[in-house]
């Protein structure tokens, strides 16, 4: 099945803010509470080691994702961590919500571009289930922009473009159902567009649907590699671990010891 780029409603410039960050915010507990991150523990502990670093940049942060449960298991051993939460569309109320819950978040209130980091924000650079917004050629940029910046990347994908996926992601709507009430902070709007204007499920659906058809798959990824600048200076790391029932995609890039 060949990678298609089809629309995403949380990608429209016109798509009602207050939506996205209903749907974001649902993305954000549905991680944390399946815990579908925690094979993938070690691979940002090598990420942080190889760099030298006990910061971690997050692009494309969403409401936050996963970035919430993993933070306390990697403090166990990483005590002095820290996440900075970033977005081109940030979720301030999230993030700030998510700082309360654990005071070594930081975040970036104005949009930052994953393909052109501002320079300040350094440290281990990651992105959950937000690569496959992006098209090949902004997917290089991304990758690209790590090179030049020598900066380590950490990228994870929670779908992959199979059959399997994309019947998973058509009892979406059922899981926006049963979850919403247990989202916080609790807010009446949530309430309003999951159960009387069902919009939420619906755009939900779609968005799912299409993440799976945009994946990358680890052949992709590899051949995205190919063609970038430098590309000889980093060690690249690309596969996919088992997560419960599904997978999670993986590509992790360090700056080589020797350059």
């Amino acid at each position: 099945m060949g990678r298609i780029h089809l629309f995403e409603f949380e990608d429209q410039k016109w798509f009602p803010s207050f939506l996205r960050n209903y749907v974001t915010d649902f993305l954000q507990f549905l991680s944390n509470k399946t815990k579908m991150y925690k094979p993938i523990i070690p691979i940002i502990k090598k990420g942080l080691e190889k760099s030298n670093t006990t910061q971690i940049i997050d692009l494309g942060s969403g409401g936050g994702g996963g970035l919430i449960w993993l933070n306390s298991e990697l403090k166990k051993e990483i005590p002095n961590l820290n996440i900075v939460l970033t977005d081109f569309y940030p979720n301030i109320p999230a993030f700030k919500q998510t700082k309360k819950t654990a005071p070594n978040f930081d975040y970036e209130e104005k949009p930052v571009d994953a393909r052109n980091v501002p320079t300040h924000l350094t440290g281990l650079r990651t992105q959950f289930l937000s690569l496959h917004h992006f098209r090949p050629k902004d997917t290089q940029k991304i990758l690209q922009n790590a090179i030049n910046s020598e900066s380590a990347i950490a990228i994870f994908e929670g779908q992959e473009r199979s059959v399997a996926s994309i019947v998973a992601m058509l009892f979406s709507p059922i899981s926006v159902l049963l979850t919403t009430p247990f989202i916080r902070p609790f807010k009446i709007g949530r309430i309003i567009f999951t159960y009387l204007i069902p919009v939420v499920p619906l755009f939900v659906l779609w968005d799912g649907v299409v993440s799976s058809l945009r994946t990358y798959s680890v052949k992709e990824m590899n051949d995205l590699i190919e063609s970038l600048d430098g590309k000889e200076k980093f060690d690249w790391e690309i596969n996919k671990v088992k997560s419960g029932p599904s997978v999670v995609l993986y590509l992790l890039g360090t700056q080589k010891q020797d350059f």
